[in-house]
């Protein structure tokens, strides 16, 4: 009997060192945020957590599309969730609540258009143009600027909460 308890005090030992070993990878290689706000309504909304992957612009590059958090670039300590629509060198320019990008129409299906929105900008070296999907109340490049690449924290692919809209973003 003393062996058995032995044997099972052993494994339960194992199988808590592999938790807190994958518990400490998780908290490395993702975080969970909180949404605060209506900037990406529909699709994302107030209260949702969502999955950040901090590691995600270590290995890969800024895509047109991404969502991302970013440091806000007027207050560093502060977090924002936003669309990636501008790259470096890209032209971006909001006519009539349509979107152009180098002069081609970007289809939006997720956005919230803002029809008496006019903007024309450039995206200048090592920065990208970012907008919030809900337009018409969303703060972003249209009111910060563009913000430099260093300030992305991570992507943004999963949605853990609510449950009922857990999954993959659009």
């Amino acid at each position: 009997m003393a062996f058995a308890q032995t044997s099972l005090s052993g494994l339960a030992w194992r199988a808590a060192r592999v938790g807190l070993c994958g518990g400490l990878a998780w908290m490395l290689l993702f975080q969970v945020s909180v949404v605060r706000g209506s900037s990406m309504t529909p699709g994302i909304r107030d209260g949702d957590r969502i999955l950040v992957e901090p590691w995600s612009y270590w290995l890969t590059e800024v895509e047109r599309g991404d969502v991302v958090v970013l440091r806000y670039p007027l207050d560093p300590q502060v977090d924002y969730i936003k669309r990636v629509i501008g790259l470096p060198g890209d032209t971006v320019a909001i006519v009539g609540g349509r979107l152009w990008v180098n002069g081609s129409l970007y289809d939006e299906p997720y956005a919230i258009d803002d029809a008496l929105a006019w903007h024309v900008e450039r995206v200048r070296p090592d920065h990208c143009f970012v907008l919030g999907d809900n337009r018409p109340r969303s703060a972003d490049s249209r009111d910060f600027g563009q913000v430099p690449l260093d300030l992305l924290r991570g992507r943004v692919d999963l949605r853990v909460w609510p449950l009922a809209r857990a999954g993959r973003l659009d």
